[in-house]
């Protein structure tokens, strides 16, 4: 399996049976793996400057619960699930609304680094565009920021998306159609780049 932050396991499910018999050295492979997502993911749901907390926190609470960890299904959006249970609850014990402006700088530095060979006024338009995003997905409802968060900042496919926000994916499906319509509305200019291939 290779990631999108270019990690690979050859076989996931058996470094996960090695953690479960006992080799706890192994779960080293799936935090290596997926802390580079799991960041993103808790910085685009509002974490900001507690994300790394988060995320340390979701992979402890992965490693207790891989016991329960059904055969045969994904780590990565299981993972997220929980990143994005624990994002919730940091965010309900700091009792703080995070500003966009401290979203916008946290997902900027969690982002690959723009090469100094490329071209300033793109790098500009890149960041106004990505900060007109996450303002105009301020005003979406919480299920269609997160659709559109997981399918789209994610790059993750649907299949992955349903598993991790646990709907069925013709929710999915719905959802998301509902949340780009209202993004278009707000957002004129806004064309997704599709995620990864969708599996039937």
């Amino acid at each position: 399996m290779r990631t999108r932050e270019g990690g690979r396991i050859a076989d996931e499910a058996a470094v996960i049976a090695r953690v479960r018999a006992g080799e706890p050295e192994a779960y080293a492979v799936l935090v290596r793996t997926h802390t580079a997502i799991a960041l993103r993911a808790a910085t685009a749901l509002g974490a900001g400057a507690d994300a790394e907390d988060v995320v340390q926190q979701a992979f402890v609470k992965a490693y207790c619960a891989l016991g329960r960890f059904r055969d045969g299904m994904a780590f990565k959006p299981w993972l997220l699930a929980i990143v994005a249970n624990e994002t919730r609850n940091t965010v309900r014990r700091a009792a703080r609304q995070r500003t966009l402006a401290d979203r916008e700088a946290a997902l900027v530095k969690a982002e690959p680094l723009i090469p100094e060979s490329a071209d300033p006024a793109v790098a500009t338009l890149e960041a106004e565009r990505r900060a007109a995003l996450l303002a105009a997905l301020e005003k979406l409802s919480e299920e269609h920021r997160l659709v559109v968060t997981y399918r789209y900042l994610l790059e993750m496919d649907e299949p992955e998306t349903a598993q991790a926000l646990g709907w069925p994916r013709g929710t999915v499906k719905s959802r998301l159609n509902r949340a780009l319509r209202k993004l278009a509305r707000l957002l004129p200019d806004f064309q997704p780049r599709e995620g990864g291939e969708e599996h039937e």
